[in-house]
């Protein structure tokens, strides 16, 4: 996607092809020495990108005490999006996320959050040795999707629990819909806590009025993007960005500094630096142009009578990123991970499946000639499963996760003794690890959970769809990691 050209400076990526154009020669890490050292086939693919990959020069700066060209980048990229700091995150938004907690808590605390929070979120509850208060989302049964917490629970959790200090909220979700964040952050402010937001689906929100406005826009105390799941990143390159008087930068900067790497890809941040430099000097524009490639999708989609496309009407109120196009095929008699299978075959992968659904992610990369091929293979796609439909079933996977309960706090858990037993005589026991569906990475089970019956049926049937299990020592799920008791 090419716009108009504007002046933007990219600290971090001109000083690399600074060096890179005065032919200096490596007498330093890493020890390809520019390639010349690399795998020839490897080499061929990755062309003179691989002249970029250097190492910690005085020149380039350092991420953990950035004093020149990446200091500059990362204040550009908080002016962007109107945060006080931005730390770049090369260990994707897990690492975004886990340093939201560790700043915002301290061990011990308690931190209320969707039971559908990404499986990351428990990650940093086991490094900060935080305590968990769980909400569960409201639940869409027309699609079979989790949505958002309320305002009104939110409120309730916290006048009930005192000692409840930051709230962390996913928004947008893996399917675009967004929670009422301002309305949460004011709640959270009324009673003394900081709301953190997994924004890792929200790096283009607040460039448009045609989406939903981004978290920081919404009073949101500190976020966690993913440039690289909708802007021009390079894969694993997200931002933390954080705002206001209720969090202590310094802190923030001590604790990404402890999850950051002491060798970061300088290629990986060079791509955070131009991804920010093309969304600040054309945001608006790309928001728009995702928004209609998104549009032509939908309209495509919507053609075929009885095919279900999520809506912002569908949302209960919440708002919509359009961008994110979800079909449901379960009228028809598909299940998502079919109807994928199906695409997949005529070379459209997607972003995701679930029991009933398809997601779609577009951005504004989505235009030319080769989108609207695509879509013509889409179009063929669903003329074969409407003129194939079946007779609908119900689908067990298609119900929302079992509720269960906290038996043992997570830090417990993970220094515990486990013994594994077959997942079908698991009833009634603590469950030792992470049981996720992925995508989206929604834990099913977390460490300390009991295992019940209901939990068990649904696990089999998620994995009898044939989505891949992450988390588990045993990925065919035949197996469960459990408490050892005696």
């Amino acid at each position: 996607m090419k716009f108009a050209e504007q002046s933007v400076t990219m600290p971090l990526a001109e000083a690399m092809l600074q060096y890179k154009n005065e032919s200096v020669y490596p007498l330093h890490t890493p020890g390809h020495k520019g390639g010349r050292g690399m795998e020839p086939l490897l080499r061929q693919e990755l062309g003179n990108s691989i002249l970029m990959d250097v190492s910690l020069m005085s020149e380039l700066d350092d991420i953990h005490e950035p004093e020149s060209c990446i200091k500059t980048a990362q204040a550009l990229a908080a002016a962007t999006y109107g945060s006080d700091a931005c730390f770049w995150a090369v260990n994707g938004t897990s690492q975004a996320i886990h340093a939201m907690l560790m700043t915002a808590l301290k061990p011990g605390k308690k931190l209320l959050l969707p039971r559908n929070a990404h499986r990351s979120v428990a990650g940093g509850l086991i490094l900060g040795g935080i305590e968990a208060v769980y909400l569960q989302p409201e639940y869409n049964e027309e699609f079979g999707l989790q949505m958002q917490i309320s305002p009104q629970a939110v409120a309730k959790a916290l006048a009930a629990d005192k000692n409840i200090k930051a709230v962390l909220l996913t928004s947008p979700n893996y399917y675009g819909i967004a929670a009422d964040v301002q309305s949460i952050a004011e709640i959270c402010h009324a009673h003394g806590a900081v709301l953190l937001v997994d924004e890792a689906h929200g790096p283009h929100l607040g460039f448009s009025q045609l989406l939903p406005p981004s978290a920081l826009q919404s009073g949101a105390d500190a976020c966690a993007q993913s440039t690289h799941k909708i802007l021009g990143a390079m894969t694993q390159c997200s931002m933390l960005h954080v705002q206001g008087q209720r969090l202590d930068l310094q802190k923030a900067a001590d604790v990404m500094s402890i999850l950051t790497t002491t060798s970061p890809n300088y290629l990986l941040m060079a791509s955070l630096d131009a991804a920010r430099a093309q969304v600040q000097a054309h945001g608006r524009k790309m928001a728009e142009a995702a928004v209609a490639a998104a549009a032509k999708l939908r309209t495509l989609c919507k053609k075929y009578a009885g095919l279900k496309v999520l809506e912002a009407n569908d949302c209960h109120g919440l708002l919509l990123d359009s961008t994110k196009v979800t079909v449901n095929f379960a009228v028809w008699g598909y299940t998502g991970v079919e109807a994928g299978e199906l695409l997949r075959q005529a070379k459209i992968a997607v972003e995701l499946v679930d029991a009933q659904n398809v997601l779609f992610l577009v951005t504004y990369a989505d235009t030319g000639n080769d989108y609207d091929q695509a879509l013509e293979r889409i179009d063929t796609v669903l003329k074969y499963l409407e003129q194939h439909k079946k007779t609908p079933q119900k689908n067990p996977a298609a119900q929302p996760v079992p509720s269960t309960k906290t038996v043992l706090p997570l830090r417990e858990v993970f220094y515990a003794s486990k013994k594994s037993i077959p997942l079908a005589q698991a009833g009634g026991c603590i469950c030792g690890e992470q049981i996720s569906f992925y995508p989206p990475g929604i834990p099913a089970l977390l460490p300390g959970e009991e295992i019940t019956a209901e939990l068990i049926a649904y696990c089999t049937a998620m994995k009898a769809l044939g989505l891949p299990v992450s988390g588990p020592a045993d990925s065919s799920l035949q197996n469960i990691r459990v408490i050892q008791t005696a």
